[in-house]
Order: structure tokens, then sequence, then C-alpha cells
């Protein structure tokens, strides 16, 4: 009897063995069925959220087609050179609204539950998302620090000369800069080396103003060095004014020819390494860059938003096996929708009331975590 249960032992082991291989391989199939599933949902969303906010771009140019050479081909391109950018500011709505429709669609086809039958726990099948949200993040991280603000720079600009317009520094308004002794102005930015129209106004210890000096244009020669042309210099000093002219001077600029490129640039345009050294910049100069941090800072808490939808949509499908897949869209919809329009207004809000920017650009994202990860708790 001890030799016959033996030999059949390893029999038994073996047949284990073989049966937890074959539960292994079909969690592994239905897993990779989730995964497929949920980037079918992703684009779904995608191929919905991203021609509808394109075409409100496009609406707005339509508006300015026949003004200086802008035509409408003009325009369909500009809204083009927009969609990386389009694409990162829906990304966490993509992530919440794809979930929604992927898991829905399992859930309303009875296929949840007969997964959780078969042995795959909830949290094995959320898996699948969340493993499909982190790529998400990774091709947003890419699209926003190589592709996106160059794309948005250059539609930028070309809208600009169709339009006859400096629309880098504004019609008559040029930009304003400063360090501790100096103020800079710059009228308009003619190409990466040369500005045109451009006044220096040298200040004292004390605050008072030393020099005055007005130039038709500034070359730049150097990183600090820049050649000023057909300049007049007016130098107040004992209550006298004096004033003198040259064809050409140099002045020792305290701002780099990156600087120049990033002032005359919208803060969301600017990638976040592009940001972080220019609100460096503006603070070491003693300049405002409460926008430019903001702009920093929502970055951040947008790739903390697309985790929020994320973990919002496994819990919103789980809840609600039995509701059709038509009222979960419409709830994620105005979810997002809802989120989108606080974000927007707690965001300008602070920047208005002068808050910490951290603050204004991650809470939002951390209260919906907070919120998500309540409901995951009382779902699972």
């Amino acid at each position: 009897m001890v030799g016959i249960h033996a030999a059949e032992h390893p029999r038994h082991l073996l047949a284990d063995h073989s049966k937890k291989q074959k539960i292994a391989a079909s969690i592994m199939i239905l897993y990779r069925y989730i995964v497929y599933q949920v980037i079918a949902g992703f684009a779904i969303a995608t191929a919905i959220l991203l021609p509808l906010f394109s075409f409100f771009d496009l609406l707005d140019q339509l508006d300015d087609v026949g003004k200086g050479t802008y035509r409408v081909s003009d325009a369909f391109l500009y809204t083009v050179m927009l969609l990386p950018r389009r694409f990162i500011q829906i990304a966490p709505f993509i992530a919440l609204i794809g979930t929604v429709i992927a898991l829905g669609k399992l859930a309303v086809h009875s296929e949840l539950i007969a997964m959780r039958v078969a042995g795959l726990s909830p949290l094995r099948i959320s898996l699948a998302p969340l493993s499909i949200g982190v790529v998400l993040l990774l091709g947003v991280a890419i699209l926003e620090q190589f592709v996106a603000p160059q794309l948005q720079q250059r539609a930028i600009t070309y809208r600009a000369n169709a339009l006859e317009l400096t629309v880098e520094l504004g019609r008559n308004l040029g930009i304003w800069t400063r360090n501790e002794h100096s103020i800079l102005r710059i009228g308009q930015i003619v190409h990466n080396t040369r500005a045109a129209d451009i006044e220096i106004l040298q200040l004292d210890s004390d605050g008072f103003l030393q020099t005055h000096t007005l130039a038709q244009y500034a070359d730049i020669v150097g990183n600090d060095v820049w050649q000023l042309s057909n300049a007049i210099i007016r130098t107040f000093k004992d209550d006298q004014i004096t004033a003198a002219r040259a064809d050409t001077i140099h002045w020792n600029s305290f701002v780099k020819p990156d600087d120049i490129a990033t002032l005359t640039k919208p803060p969301e345009s600017l990638s976040p390494i592009e940001l972080a050294k220019h609100v460096e910049f503006l603070r070491s100069t003693g300049q405002d860059a409460d926008s430019y941090a903001l702009a920093l800072w929502r970055k951040i808490g947008s790739a903390l938003m697309t985790i929020a939808m994320l973990l919002l949509s496994i819990p919103f499908v789980f809840g609600s096996i039995r509701t059709g897949l038509s009222n979960k869209l419409v709830f994620a919809t105005l979810i997002g929708i809802t989120v989108y329009l606080l974000d927007q207004i707690i965001a300008n809000t602070g920047l208005i009331l002068r808050l910490n920017a951290a603050f204004i650009a991650l809470v939002p994202s951390i209260v919906m975590i907070l919120i998500a990860g309540f409901w995951l708790r009382r779902t699972f």
C-alpha cells in the first residue's frame, strides 16, 4: 500500500501543477482581453474628444480668415499643429471615458461577472486600465517635452505671419523684464539674434534713474553682449539731462538668448524644462513668476488628474454593473466636464489671489484621488 501511494503521489503533483498552469494561462488570456478592450476604449474616447475640441479651435480660427493672408487652409494647418497640445489637455478625460467604455461594455455583456466567477479578482481586472494609463502618461510626458511645445510655438508664429501681426510680443506692447539695477523693454523680435525698438533703463543703488538708452536694433553677438544700433543715450545727473547719439554701442545684457525666446511665448506653450528654467530666471531677477510657476505645476497636476480619473472610473463601473453603458458614459462625461470647469476656476481664482502655485495646481487632482480611493474601498 505504501508503495502504491508513493507511486501515485508524483502523478497527483503533476496533475495539480498542470492545472495551475492552465489556470494561469487562462487568467493571462483574460487579462490580455481586458487590455485590448481598454486600448479600444481609449482609442474611441480619443476619436470622440480630440476632433470635438479641435473643431472648436477651428471655429475660433475661421473668424480670422480673410485678415492679412490668413486663409481657410491656414486655419486648418494651425488647428492640426495644436493637436498634440489638445491631446495632452484632454488626457485625463480620455482615461476616464475610455476606461468606462471598456469596462462598461464588459459589464453590460456580463463578461465582468463571468471573469469574477472564473477567479479573476476586481483588483486584477483593474490592473489592465491602470497599466494602459501608465503608458498613456509616458506618451503624454514625451509629447509635453518634445512635440507639443515646438508645434504650438510654430503654429503661433505661422498664424502671426499670416495675419501680419507681431504676436510674440503683442502689437505696440513689447515685453518687459528686469534685474536689480536694469529694466529692459524689447519692442519686437526680428529673428533669434536680432531685436528692434529697444529701451534700457539703468538704475543706481537707490533705485533712481541713471541712464535711458533707446536703440533701433539690438544684435546678440554673444551670450551676454548685445550690439545696439542707432542708439540715443540720455544721462540723468545732478538734475541735468544730457543726450548723446551712437551708431553702435555694446551692452552687457542680463538676459540670455534662451530667456528672450521664452519671454515671447505663452506659458502653456513651454515644455516643463523650459518653464522650470524660466521660473528660476524670473525669480532671480526679482520679477513676477506666478503665471509661469502655475503653468509648470499644472502640468504635474494634469498627470495626477489622469491617475485620479483612472482610479475613479474603476469603482464607477464596478459599483453599477447593471446600469446601461449609455448611462455610464453620460455620468462620466458630466464628471469630466465638472472637474475640468472647477480646475479652470480654481487655477484662475488662485492666480488672481496670488495663492501658492503648487497648491492651486495640485489640490483638485489630490482631492479627486482621495475621492476615488474612498470609493474604491467601499466598492471592493
